[in-house]
Order: C-alpha cells, then structure tokens, then sequence
C-alpha cells in the first residue's frame, strides 16, 4: 500500500485498486478548488499505470460520503467581485465529472449516507454507484436559489417519467431505493459490508469485474417511495409550466401531492423555473459534456444576474435563519420565457476548451 496526503483527501493504492477518500468529514466532506484538483491529478495519474485496475472514490466519516460543493466560498466571490474565481472551480469541477464518466477503468463510488450536490457530480457518473440502507441522494439547489449541475441534469433528465423534473423542481430527497428507481445508484451494499466489498475489490478472486463482485454484497432494497408516487408525479409533472405543475397537485385527492405544492411555493421561483427548463432541455442533448455545458451557462447566469443565489446561500447556509427574500417572491412574477432565456447565456469563458 501506498499512501499520500492532499489537503484533505487521502490518496493511495491498494494492490491494484487506486483509493480516494474525501477527508472533511466535519463538513460531511463537502468538495473545495484543492479537493477537486487533487482527486483530478489522482484519476490523471493512474490512468495509465498497469498496476492501477479499478478506482474506487468514498468519503471519512459516518455522516456521509459528500454533501456537495463549497457554496459559501462561492458567494463570497461573487459579492467581492471575483465571479471569474467561482468559475473557475466550476470548470475544475466539471471537468473532473467527465473524467469521471470517460475514465477507461471502472470508477467504483460508495454513495454512503448523505451524497448531494457536488457529491453527485463525483458518484452519480461512476461506472458501479454504491448506496447503503444510510444513504440520502439529491440535488437541493433549487433550495439555495440555484439550479441542478455537475451533470445533475443530464442524470434527472434520464430519469423514469417526470421524476426529473420533480426531483430537480423540489430538491427531494432519494434513500437507496428511490436512488436505484432513478438511475442514480446502481446496487445496495449494507455499510457494514463495505469493507468487505473493498477487500474483495482489492482481491478480485472470482468474479473480475466490479460490477459483478458488487452484486456478489447486493441486497434487495425495500420498495421505493418514488414509485409508488409515480403515476401522480407523471401527471402533474408533465404541465407546461411551474405554475400548471402546482395547480394539478392541488388538484389531486394526495395529501403528498398538496405538500409537493407547498414546497415549489417556498422555493426560489426563478430558481424552480429555469430548473424545469434545464432538464427538459437536456433530454435533447447528445450527452453529458453538453449537459455540463449547458450548466455552466447556467451557472454563470445565476452568479452574475441573479440575487436568488446568494440570498439562497445566506438564508440556508450563512445565516442560517431559513427565511429567504426570493425576487421575484411568488410565481406569479416569473418573467415569461426566462427559462428560455436563462438557457440562451453565452458564459464569457468557455467550458470546453
């Protein structure tokens, strides 16, 4: 075994299995600039190292694998004037995502407890996506005046039906069931077999590839909340509109239904409205890196013309008082076409070189 130290990650191999544990376990590991490029030289270096077969990325702690990505520095940037800084640890970010999804030897994730945000920017496109009876899956941003990224969009737009949209439209939350109904997890590991399922990596006996030795620790999840839910998020979910969504699930006899309604009205209404947008938007795209693309459009947008997100990142995460001020304050005021037009952002520096 071999071992180094990167701010706050550990990096090292184990036989023939190159290991990356997110290591700030007080933030639930929540990723910063150094984390993300450390993890990057990592996946850069054992690409074409003979004696490196799988990778396998998990997080310190018993809270949870990663919590996403350090939003307060983002605001902070943003109100100094240095928006060109926050862009660029989202180009960082994103391009380690599809490296990620690109990497010519399996990337193994245990998803274990909270995984969101920038969390499923690094497990959501692994090759094998590991969740355990702990594990809570979502992308929140609409909750912080924000939308979907780290190809959160291009993974909800893949998703059966309109949970997409309702997903991405609420924040919900997915346990390890909803995770694998969805398409974002891909087996069910109890977190007390992990270490297990680690040395049977690192041993690779019979079976050989990750996948199957993965299935050899799956156990069956309980049935999923979200499909049970399906037949009424289907249908409300397939309006036009933000607005149309919240008047069908008034509209139906489901207490579940009405509560959805009360959560969109709380939210950010620009932020639920260029959400809708955006994974709609990315059914039709050709693949990921559009999709990551498309976000960094996005992203910008909100950094430089819209307070939602920094008022968002205050209320949820500064503060911490949980009374935003959203502007406009009801859907009601929504522009019509500012999805479209949110979409249409030029970004000044290219994603994609």
């Amino acid at each position: 075994m071999t071992n180094a130290a990167a701010s706050s990650l550990q990096v090292r191999t184990d036989g023939s299995v190159g290991r990356v544990t997110l290591d700030r376990p007080r933030a639930i590991n929540a990723v910063d600039h150094d984390m993300i490029t450390g993890i990057a030289a990592a996946l850069a270096q054992w690409r074409d190292d003979p004696d490196v077969r799988i990778v396998l990325l998990d997080g310190a702690g018993e809270r949870g694998f990663c919590a996403g990505g350090d939003v307060r520095g983002l605001r902070e940037q943003v109100l100094s004037g240095d928006a060109a800084a926050a862009m660029g640890f989202f180009r960082a970010e994103y391009a380690l995502n599809a490296a990620i999804a690109e990497y010519p030897k399996p990337v193994v994730v245990f998803a274990d407890g909270i995984t969101m945000g920038g969390g499923i920017g690094l497990a959501g496109h692994a090759a094998v996506r590991v969740v355990t009876e702990r594990s809570q899956l979502a992308m929140p941003e609409t909750r912080i005046g924000f939308t979907p990224d780290v190809g959160g969009s291009w993974l909800l737009a893949q998703a059966p039906g309109r949970l997409g949209e309702y997903l991405g439209v609420t924040g919900g939350t997915m346990d390890a069931a909803d995770a694998i109904h969805a398409g974002f997890a891909d087996v069910l590991v109890p977190a007390d077999r992990l270490g297990d399922l680690h040395h049977a990596l690192i041993t690779r006996a019979d079976p050989q590839t990750p996948t199957e030795i993965a299935m050899l620790f799956d156990e069956t999840p309980g049935p999923s909340g979200l499909a049970a839910k399906q037949v009424w998020i289907d249908d409300a979910f397939a309006a036009d509109t933000v607005p149309e969504i919240v008047a069908r699930l008034r509209a139906r006899d489901e207490p579940d239904a009405a509560a959805t309604a009360d959560v969109i009205e709380a939210l950010s209404p620009v932020a639920v409205t260029v959400t809708l947008a955006a994974v709609r938007a990315a059914r039709a795209l050709p693949g990921l890196r559009a999709a990551l693309a498309q976000e960094y459009g996005l992203v910008e947008w909100f950094a430089t013309t819209q307070p939602d997100l920094l008022e968002g990142i205050r209320a949820q995460l500064v503060d911490k008082d949980r009374s935003p001020s959203w502007r406009p304050a009801t859907l009601a005021g929504v522009p019509e076409g500012l999805g479209e037009r949110a979409l249409a952002h030029v970004p000044a520096v290219p994603l994609w070189s």
